[in-house]
């Protein structure tokens, strides 16, 4: 058994207000912070960390994943920084990855705290305030109700055609390169009235586009953090 201690800490979607009281506590008691870091460099989810708690003498981390569906690419990366946080662990030093929205939603922590205990080393997950429920928040609107169902789904890997379909709330994430098509597709169903994008939430660049149909300028947004959110007719 390592003595260091891994945990991975959901820094929610972009406003350091919306970091937990928890994550800010742990995140101030380890000295090595893992964090994800983009081809171009740049590490968001440490940004937002670094707005709520000090990094002045931690020791950071950067991780690197390639955007990829190969399942058996995906496993040489979770076991390459699992390793590099693990050697870390085995000098007794415990340590944060952090990310951005929650741990459990689309987030690479889960994968690397596997990996990490199928190792013998100690793992805590710390949850973080989704994207898309600050983005409802913000907009002043309900998700589902009662017994209402609510789905949520990564553009990437689902019939489009299909998921408007189905009953209740959808939101739809990771799009990417694929939200012209979105659009596209929510202009043939007649959805675009009860149809949202937002773009960075919480952040200095958000963008917030409450209805899409009275949007005079839209403009396809492909970025990583754009999320579309269809609301269900009945609420």
């Amino acid at each position: 058994m390592t003595t260091g201690k891994f945990y991975g800490i959901g820094v929610g979607p972009g406003d350091p207000e919306l970091i937990t009281l928890k994550a800010i506590r742990v995140l101030e008691h380890c000295n090595v912070i893992a964090a994800p870091r983009t081809r171009g460099g740049g590490m968001r989810a440490l940004d937002i960390a670094g707005q709520a708690v000090s990094l002045q003498d931690k020791t950071i981390l950067p991780l690197s994943f390639a955007m990829s569906s190969d399942r058996a690419l995906l496993r040489e990366q979770y076991q390459r920084n699992a390793e590099l946080i693990r050697a870390y662990l085995e000098k007794g030093e415990d340590t944060a990855m952090i990310c951005i929205g929650d741990v459990s939603v689309f987030s690479t922590v889960c994968q690397i705290a596997d990996v990490l205990k199928e190792m013998g080393c100690q793992t805590c997950l710390v949850p973080g305030i989704s994207s898309y429920s600050a983005i409802a928040a913000r907009m002043g609107i309900s998700l589902t109700e009662g017994s209402r169902p609510f789905h949520v789904l990564p553009v990437s890997d689902v019939d489009l055609e299909q998921a408007l379909s189905l009953e209740g709330t959808k939101v739809l994430m990771k799009a990417g390169s694929k939200m012209p098509a979105v659009l596209d597709l929510l202009k043939e169903r007649d959805l675009m009235s009860v149809s949202s994008l937002a773009v960075s939430c919480g952040c200095p660049d958000e963008k917030i586009m409450e209805r899409l149909d009275k949007e005079s300028d839209l403009s396809p947004e492909d970025s990583y953090m754009s999320t579309v959110i269809v609301r269900d007719r009945n609420l």
